[in-house]
């Protein structure tokens, strides 16, 4: 026997791929299209969620007994309020000039609809255990996601990756561009991020018919 059982696995796994956040959810576009046109930034996003939802699942679990109803939504705000304020802190401590990249966007974890709707949908219904590992497995179906479209975006976009650069400059060779790659700008623009998440969303549902939605 593995570690976990088949429900807790499918917690982590379904995420992934057939219960994904963003293709399949439709949750989280806006941050998407608003940091995914350089992978470091995407990679940071994505831990900065990981932690966020990971350690908010396991919080509000523990709390759901004792939270009103009434207030469960003010309650869920303060409680990802404050773990985002601990990830900004840290980004400011160790990667400044990365946190004033990111700027607003990190605050904007707390409006983040993948984490306001495990809290609601799972968290204040299930044991800490399985709380953690609901938020660690849609963190990182979200952050696959977002890593995958700035990928893409970044290295046809400024022909690099990481800041590194992969794809080297043109060389003109008798009035013809032989050699080298020519940064495809449009690749940066936020547009652009729509439209690989969509590019995504067809393959996914090429591969498995059955999520394809019935009209």
């Amino acid at each position: 026997m593995g570690l976990l059982s088949k429900k807790d696995a499918a917690l982590i796994k379904d995420p992934l791929a057939d219960n994904n956040p963003i293709t399949i959810q439709v949750l989280g576009i806006c941050s998407a299209l608003a940091i995914t046109a350089e992978l470091e930034a995407a990679i940071v996003m994505s831990v900065s969620v990981l932690f966020v939802l990971g350690i908010g699942n396991v919080v509000i679990s523990l709390m759901r007994n004792i939270i009103p109803s009434k207030i469960r939504i003010i309650v869920q705000l303060i409680v990802v309020a404050a773990l985002v304020i601990i990830v900004d802190q840290v980004l400011k401590a160790f990667a400044y000039e990365l946190s004033k990249t990111l700027s607003v966007f990190v605050g904007l974890i707390i409006t983040n609809c993948i984490i306001m709707g495990r809290f609601e949908a799972f968290a204040l219904g299930n044991g800490p255990w399985r709380s953690f590992l609901d938020g660690i497995g849609n963190s990182l179906g979200y952050g696959v996601i977002l890593i995958i479209v700035a990928f893409f975006r970044e290295l046809l976009g400024a022909g690099t990756l990481l800041g590194i650069k992969v794809l080297g400059d043109p060389i003109e060779k008798t009035g013809v561009y032989a050699f080298g790659y020519e940064n495809n700008g449009f690749m940066l623009l936020a547009p652009m991020a729509l439209i690989v998440v969509g590019i995504i969303i067809w393959i996914q549902r090429t591969r498995n018919t059955s999520l394809v939605e019935d009209h």
